[in-house]
């Protein structure tokens, strides 16, 4: 009698625990489809507002086809110090940065990302473009029409630090293809150049930009905030910026008297974008964050895109109104004048570049 009581309690103390384990189990299979979610998206300064709307649909979109509540957490501020973030141990599930070079950073330093990247969405994972403009005091008090306005000596020039922002480096290079296509008489480096005609542009558009920046007050950390020194804090003549970003200021902030200016030549911006393989793959979210990604290529991202003042690769999808909106401008590409990001910032970013010489010899000089 005493053996049959022990066996009947071990055998309901086995039941419970096996009704616990297919419980369990249960739960953690349901979970998925009928839980929560929850990713880090890691992005540069001017995405704020298209994402916070991009946000809302995709995570309707998700909670329609896959049961499950989305949460997108973002990070904004300067590329570069994003792309650092992450390498350092920032745990995003997507980044999107103002250049493709930031990303190729995080691939190559930390392997979080595979070196090939950029051949995983269409149009090397850029899902839509930009450009560079000026933002000037209304009515244009100092007339400033185009690059050369910005080297005069009662001109003071607002632009990020190219060490910290991405869209600084646009500006930067930006200014310096404006130079260099002055020299050499085109949008592109000929190909019948000499190494002598090549070297005496790049000499000349040194001394461009080196005179720009003798304008340059200070350096904010990423275009945001130099939106804010110059529009908000009254500070400078003219701002350098994307050209989303220029709109949107016209937008929210009317009550300081903003115009856009588009140059005759600028430069075409590729802001890219990625999942972070070794993120995703641990927490479960690579499908999650790559289908967030790839619907940036749908009609639905595409014309967000296009209303927030970006420059889609799909216009077909976009509102007319919002495409004739956007600047009449020469643009080249980063291919066109240096060749590739790399070479790139290699002659301008690295320490000890371009832009490090000018800042050092300006700061000799008694410049900015």
């Amino acid at each position: 009698m005493q053996f049959n009581r022990q066996s009947n309690r071990l055998l309901r103390h086995t039941s419970c625990v096996v009704v616990l384990a297919l419980v369990l189990i249960t739960t953690a299979c349901y979970r998925p489809n009928a839980g929560m979610v929850e990713i880090l998206h890691v992005s540069y300064d001017p995405t704020r507002e298209f994402f916070q709307e991009y946000n809302a649909v995709f995570a309707q979109y998700w909670r329609d086809t896959h049961e499950q509540q989305l949460t997108v957490l973002q990070s904004h501020g300067g590329s570069g110090k994003q792309a650092r973030s992450v390498m350092e141990g920032l745990e995003a599930h997507v980044v999107s940065l103002a250049l493709a070079y930031d990303i190729d950073a995080i691939a190559e330093r930390t392997q979080l990302v595979p070196e090939d990247w950029q051949s995983r969405l269409p149009h090397n994972s850029a899902p839509f473009t930009s450009t560079i403009v000026f933002l000037v005091r209304q009515g244009n008090p100092k007339e400033i029409h185009d690059w050369d306005d910005l080297v005069q000596d009662d001109v003071q020039v607002i632009t990020p630090n190219p060490k910290t922002s991405g869209g600084a480096r646009w500006n930067y290079l930006a200014v310096w293809g404006y130079a260099l296509s002055r020299e050499l008489n085109g949008l592109a480096l000929p190909e019948a150049a000499s190494e002598d005609m090549i070297a005496a542009a790049d000499k000349a558009a040194y001394a461009f930009v080196k005179r720009l920046f003798q304008n340059v007050p200070l350096l904010d950390s990423g275009a945001r905030a130099a939106t804010t020194t110059f529009a908000q804090r009254g500070i400078g003549d003219v701002l350098i910026t994307w050209e989303n970003e220029a709109f949107l200021a016209l937008d929210k902030l009317a009550r300081y008297n903003l115009e856009l200016v588009a140059p005759s030549v600028s430069i075409l911006a590729e802001p890219t974008v990625t999942w972070i393989d070794a993120v995703t793959t641990r927490r479960g979210t690579t499908d999650l964050a790559r289908a967030y990604l790839e619907r940036l290529y749908m009609p639905e991202g595409q014309r967000l895109a296009a209303r927030h003042y970006f420059r889609p690769r799909l216009p077909e999808y976009a509102d007319a109104v919002d495409l004739n909106r956007l600047s009449d401008v020469e643009l080249f590409t980063i291919a066109d004048m240096f060749g590739s990001w790399e070479a790139a910032h290699e002659q301008h970013f690295t320490d000890g570049g371009s832009f490090d010489r000018i800042y050092l010899e300006n700061m000799r000089e008694g410049g900015s």
